[in-house]
């Protein structure tokens, strides 16, 4: 039972989507677009600059800072 009513999902579902690339081919339009548009782009620079403005924020900050010395510290220090 479970496979029969899978298989009738499966075409029903590949039907639906047949029927919507031909009425897009019909009208002349492309739903394969691989790109992003300019409004996306500047979604993602913002999103990044925000990330970064993050990250220096935490790193800057004296915990962070003071471990970072001193795992550097150790770095230098040590024997070879």
């Amino acid at each position: 039972m479970y496979q029969v009513v899978r298989a009738r999902m499966r075409a029903l579902a590949g039907g639906v989507g047949t029927a919507l690339r031909r009425r897009a081919a019909r009208q002349g339009l492309r739903r394969d677009d691989a790109g992003m548009v300019t409004s996306e782009y500047a979604m993602g620079i913002v999103a990044a600059v925000a990330f970064a403005v993050v990250l220096y924020k935490v790193v800057t900050s004296g915990a962070v800072s003071a471990e970072l010395q001193g795992i550097v510290k150790g770095a230098l220090d040590a024997r070879m």
